[in-house]
């Protein structure tokens, strides 16, 4: 089953900017940029609420009363804020068995 969670924040991509350096070495802002459309809650078709909010390096999907928690991994993933963010959100997911995907300019809900 595939949910329209929210469309894709087309400021978060501005935040990659060299200009706006954020010295985290993970791109805080652009993360905080991405996540800020599901930050206050999506409630989906089935009544279920699904939240995602980062805190330091972690990456933290709630659905419902279930959590699933992904690292922000610079060592182990790669250097690109988009790929570590990507990563941690499949390792978020994966804990709550659903995934999330981004296409066609908006985040989507796989399970």
């Amino acid at each position: 089953m595939k949910i329209e969670l929210c469309p894709e924040n087309p400021a978060a991509p501005e935040m990659l900017h060299p200009g706006k350096n954020d010295r985290s070495g993970i791109g805080v802002h652009y993360v905080d940029a991405f996540l800020k459309p599901l930050k206050a809650g999506v409630v989906l078709p089935d009544g279920v609420k699904f939240s995602a909010k980062r805190r330091g390096l972690k990456v933290t999907l709630t659905l419902g009363t279930r959590r699933g928690e992904g690292l922000m991994r610079r060592l182990a993933v790669s250097t690109d804020p988009v790929l570590m963010l990507r990563a941690a959100l499949a390792e978020a997911g994966s804990q709550l068995g659903v995934r999330l995907a981004c296409t066609d300019g908006r985040l989507w809900l796989e399970s």
